[in-house]
């Protein structure tokens, strides 16, 4: 009998245990039971004690946890909240930016690497001040020439065109003293530039026949195309497209000290394409022929100020290539857009680089120099045809797909020709 109760005490004191820890969990959410037998001789309060021990450590590190775990949270709330911040700031930017540039300075898709540069207003219409500058130095050029000897309708002209540039050079000054006033209207800007540009196409083709005036007897390709700045509306244009070519060389005479990079002396463009054949020389990087947008670098180094003559050839088979600088070959190479032919019905412009075809013009690419005698042919001429070219022996034939003379060119926003002979004393 005494064994029976002392066995039924035991065990109200395990499950008292039992209750005491049960009520020291209630603070951690999911109760948990743990229950230890208490022996019948031992103090409960401190077997309580004993025992709550371990919940009391359990519950301590639950709550350091959970701190972590809160400031863990507002770190990625804020971190969150800072790159969506960042996020908005890149895409404005990149809404406002121009695309980036792909081999060779090109823009991916069209390409290359010619647009409004990156420029404010107030230098574009700089630029055009200085553009109107050199016009007005070939009217007072002309009227030395013409003092004494000139004829009623050509002093009228001379006239004529001296008051349209002084006009346009005050409103080109009126313009650049309120461009950091007031914030104009792309759109205006547009419209103004455009309009600007077409009196300069204007009054340069007047000039260029007052200029014939004085001297009829100049041979039609005896003439060079000056590009005095780095601009996006100066250029010249063929008037007539290039033929499918499975074979091609390419000569021309060429001038310039720019830096870095003289831009871009030609580019052909076709539908589809804007890097059909393209010489450029843009940065750092060295003078690049590029068909069909596959690139070559050339070993041509001309940026010395003095003039040069230089060719490439280049056939499809294969897609050899090779590059002439005054009559002697510097370098060739192969696997040059092989069997691909030049592509016809496109427009060839000099001193610019086409991101669409006849346009896309981006200053930063643009021919800063002189530019003459740009000949090409539709086969690969012979190593002696080339030095004829460089050194100006009478043997030397124009090209047959495109020749130079002023009849095939047009010149538009101010660029300028000069008359030019070629092998005479040059620098």
């Amino acid at each position: 009998m005494t064994g029976a109760m002392d066995r039924r005490m035991s065990w109200k004191l395990f499950l008292l245990s039992c209750l005491v820890v049960e009520g020291s969990a209630q603070d951690f959410g999911q109760t948990q039971f743990i229950c230890t037998s208490v022996p019948k001789d031992m103090d409960l309060c401190s077997a309580t004690m004993q025992n709550s021990g371990p919940a009391e450590d359990l519950k301590t590190t639950v709550m350091q946890l959970r701190e972590t775990v809160l400031q863990q949270k507002e770190t990625i709330m804020n971190q969150k909240e800072t790159i969506r911040e960042l996020t908005s700031k890149l895409s404005r930017c990149e809404s406002q930016s121009l695309p980036e540039a792909g081999p060779g300075g090109r823009r991916p898709g069209s390409k290359n690497t010619m647009g409004d540069v990156s420029r404010g207003p107030s230098d574009t219409l700089a630029q055009l001040g200085q553009t109107l500058q050199t016009l007005k130095q070939r009217l007072e050029n002309l009227e030395q020439y013409s003092r004494g000897n000139t004829t009623v309708t050509a002093t009228s002209l001379k006239d004529l065109l001296q008051n349209k540039i002084d006009d346009m050079e005050k409103q080109v000054l009126s313009r650049v003293n309120t461009i950091e006033d007031t914030k104009p209207v792309q759109r205006n800007d547009t419209d103004q530039r455009n309009r600007v540009e077409s009196t300069l196409t204007s009054i340069h083709h007047r000039i260029t026949d007052l200029e014939k005036g004085k001297d009829n007897n100049r041979p039609m390709d005896k003439f060079q195309l000056t590009f005095p700045l780095r601009t996006n509306y100066m250029y010249a244009k063929a008037k007539r497209t290039l033929p499918e070519m499975y074979s091609f060389t390419v000569c021309l005479w060429i001038k310039s000290n720019a830096s870095p990079g003289v831009g871009t002396p030609f580019s052909y463009a076709v539908p589809g394409q804007s890097n059909e054949l393209v010489l450029i020389e843009w940065g750092n990087n060295p003078m690049e022929i590029l068909i069909n947008d596959k690139v070559a670098k050339l070993p041509f180094i001309i940026n010395d100020g003095k003039w040069h003559h230089i060719c490439i050839t280049w056939t499809t088979r294969d897609g050899m290539w090779e590059a002439f600088q005054d009559g002697v070959m510097r370098g060739s190479g192969e696997n040059l857009a092989p069997y691909h032919p030049i592509k016809p019905q496109g427009v060839l412009v000099l001193g610019q680089e086409q991101d669409t075809i006849g346009g896309g013009f981006d200053a930063t690419q643009a021919f800063v120099g002189e530019l003459a005698n740009l000949n090409i042919w539709d086969r690969k001429l012979s190593i002696g045809e080339i030095y004829n070219l460089a050194t100006c022996n009478s043997k030397a034939q124009a090209g047959n797909v495109f020749s130079w003379t002023e009849a095939n060119i047009e010149v538009f926003g101010g660029a300028t020709k000069w008359t030019f002979e070629p092998c005479r004393p040059l620098n």
